[in-house]
């Protein structure tokens, strides 16, 4: 069973910093993905950003280009989110979830395991 944690949510003001983390466990493949994906009030869920184990490949969402990096450490098995230059616009909780079709494309229907979300708040 494939078992997600967040970390790293919280109340920033615009122009700030954070670091999510997604611990993952119970990966018995290779050949997986892990993306963030965010839901604001209202709205529906979106990606963020994903990343291919296979060959590291990653996809960021326009709205987050340049101030958003997602990376890895394969040894602790956690995945990251580094968000910088933060805007009231990315207020939302933010979910990190694992895929086995391997790609990068954060197509959130390919996307079967989630973790529990984390609430971040980004303050004008």
């Amino acid at each position: 069973e494939v078992q997600l944690v967040e970390s790293g949510g919280g109340l920033v003001q615009a122009g700030g910093s954070l670091r999510l983390s997604c611990a993952a466990s119970g990966v018995t493949t290779d050949d997986y993905a892990i993306g963030w994906f965010r839901q604001a009030p209202g709205k529906e869920r979106e990606g963020v950003s994903c990343m291919s184990n296979s060959d590291a490949s990653t996809w960021y969402a326009d709205s987050v280009k340049g101030r958003f990096t997602i990376s890895s450490d394969n040894a602790k098995k956690t995945v990251y989110l580094q968000m910088n230059s933060l805007k009231p616009e990315d207020t939302a909780v933010y979910y990190c979830a694992a895929s086995t079709y391997g790609n990068r494309w954060c197509i959130t229907y390919e996307y079967d395991d989630w973790g529990q979300g984390t609430q971040v708040t980004v303050s004008s």
